[in-house]
């Protein structure tokens, strides 16, 4: 295993290995053992009590950020006509309404970081699955990226303003970025605050048991702090 530099170590000793955080000492505690020259991403992984081989236990969402990821957000809009043009009106980064950029994708480019689609486009972009689905690019109804001409404005104005996908993976983990360490704690905090009431609403009716099992926050290249799982799920049910 890699040896850890002094820094690294220096933050890993302010963490209690052994405790389990409320959310708030958590924000505060990841900020601190920070140790990146650069703004660091806040991230949140967790371990979910969900098979992810049962097609009815599977979880994948979206959530608007109040407060952002602190970083441009490349939108990338397959429409035309109507919804090409509010796609433009609303800030797309570019609006593909022509194969050249179809082309170009499956070519390995891949300069964005949302990808959102018409319907009436899907028969294109579908042959792009294989470029764009291990990327988590593919436009898909159920994370609100294939959407209507009307509704295509308030995508794109969601997905610059801080609108975040997540889903289960196969080993049954989530890993979700929620802001940057230069955030205060109360933006910190309450991105964390609707990550977690996201969460709940898109609970499985088929979920069994624990569905949060363990919470770990940690800034890029920073220690993990683990995070009291039944106080963050309560958080949304208090406010």
């Amino acid at each position: 295993m890699p040896k850890h530099g002094k820094k690294y170590l220096a933050a890993l000793a302010k963490v209690e290995p052994d405790k389990f955080y409320p959310p708030r000492e958590a924000v505060a505690l990841v900020k601190d053992t920070s140790i990146t020259k650069f703004d660091a991403t806040v991230e949140v992984h967790l371990r979910m009590g969900l098979d992810p081989r049962q097609a009815d236990q599977q979880v994948r969402d979206v959530v608007v950020l109040p407060h952002g990821l602190g970083k441009a957000v490349r939108v990338l809009v397959f429409a035309q006509g109507d919804g090409a043009t509010n796609a433009r009106n609303a800030g797309a980064d570019l609006v593909a309404d022509e194969d050249e950029t179809l082309n170009k994708i499956l070519g390995g480019w891949l300069d964005f970081d949302v990808a959102i689609a018409t319907p009436d486009m899907m028969g294109k972009v579908g042959k792009l699955g294989r470029v764009l689905g291990p990327r988590g690019l593919m436009p898909n109804p159920k994370a609100g990226t294939v959407v209507s001409p009307n509704d295509m404005g308030r995508a794109v104005t969601e997905a610059k303003a801080g609108r975040v996908e997540f889903r289960l993976d196969k080993t049954a983990n989530i890993h979700v970025a929620i802001g940057k360490v230069s955030f205060d704690e109360v933006k910190l905090f309450e991105n964390f605050a609707a990550l977690m009431d996201a969460l709940q609403k898109a609970k499985p009716s088929a979920a069994k048991g624990n569905y949060i099992k363990h919470i770990t926050m940690a800034s890029t290249m920073g220690p993990g702090i683990k995070i009291d799982a039944s106080e963050a799920q309560s958080m949304e049910a208090s406010g």
